[in-house]
């Protein structure tokens, strides 16, 4: 597997690997309404594409293809968390979030922080992540429940 730099071009197959994500894999956790305010089919691709540039994404890449993204802010927030679902389960996630964790160490970041769903959870708890508070948030009109979950990082 490979962990780089997302690059242009790559958007619409990075926003198809969301939607299967949260529609393949959070659907035990959530209502079909609330699947479709997170993750429509439809969305902005201007809007997708310059939060993809903004986040400096990492794209995890098997075979040539992506399968899974994600990103580390200089605050140690990760924003996006997504692996496609024929990919879950099978040690993709857990090498990207440890590619994050070595780059948050040579960056000097103390703290790791997300806010995941539901179904993420457990995943980021098994990688050392505590809950910080339960949170219900708006997406377009509907609610979601998530949880804010932070992973101390050994002092550099």
């Amino acid at each position: 597997m490979l962990i780089r730099t997302y690059h242009p071009g790559e958007e619409a197959q990075l926003h198809a690997i969301f939607h299967a994500a949260v529609h393949g894999l959070a659907r035990c956790d959530y209502s079909a309404e609330q699947l479709h305010a997170w993750a429509p089919q439809e969305y902005d691709c201007a809007l997708w594409s310059q939060r993809m540039r903004a986040n400096q994404t990492l794209v995890a890449e098997l075979d040539g293809r992506p399968v899974a993204f994600t990103d580390l802010q200089p605050s140690g927030y990760i924003d996006m968390f997504f692996v496609d679902p024929a990919y879950a389960r099978r040690g993709v996630g857990s090498a990207l979030l440890r590619h994050i964790m070595a780059m948050a160490g040579t960056r000097a970041i103390g703290v790791l922080r997300s806010d995941v769903s539901l179904t993420a959870e457990p995943f980021f708890a098994r990688h050392g992540f505590l809950v910080e508070t339960r949170n219900r948030v708006q997406v377009r009109g509907v609610t979601l429940d998530n949880a804010t979950m932070s992973r101390m990082l050994a002092p550099f």
